[in-house]
């Protein structure tokens, strides 16, 4: 079988994030607060084959190495993401986005009644993930429960 060409050129030191379900590069780019006026080179390839998912997104990024908390978060909207470090055009570090254990501070509980939610209070969110497939995050606090749906929805949504 003949190898297919490159759609976009190999970066020389910088992030890969492969594997992202299609449609939500977009999504990933801004949870990750990239928005073109950083000065990163950043190559943006959405709903490619692939034999994983059937489409997938990938993003490239020059000049950025992504810290531990940006893979969480990443993990959340795409689960089966492959992060790569690449350093003078070489992967010298590859790692799965694998969803954290617990997540705190960056998603709010549905449960309006939550501690959590309550103005007076100083109670930040804190979840458990209580699955990875399908990803569901349960509140520390009352037990009410997030789905993918639900996490997607409020990372995408940010702006």
């Amino acid at each position: 079988m003949a190898e297919k060409p490159l759609l976009v050129a190999k970066i020389r030191n910088g992030t890969i994030i492969d594997h992202i379900p299609a449609g939500r590069a977009l999504s990933i780019l801004k949870l990750m607060g990239i928005t073109g006026k950083e000065g990163f080179t950043v190559a943006l390839v959405m709903n490619v084959e692939s034999r994983k998912l059937g489409r997938k997104d990938i993003i490239k990024v020059e000049g950025l190495e992504l810290k531990p908390e940006d893979t969480d978060k990443i993990a959340l909207l795409a689960p089966m993401a492959t992060i790569n470090v690449v350093k003078e055009y070489a992967v010298v570090e590859k790692r799965k986005a694998v969803p954290p254990r617990i997540v705190e501070g960056f998603l709010k509980c549905k449960n309006p009644s939550c501690i959590t939610n309550q103005r007076n209070e100083p109670v930040r969110p804190r979840f458990r993930t209580a699955s990875y497939d399908p990803l569901k995050l349960v509140c520390d606090y009352c037990g009410l429960a997030l789905t993918f749906e639900d996490i997607a929805r409020q990372l995408e949504s940010r702006t």
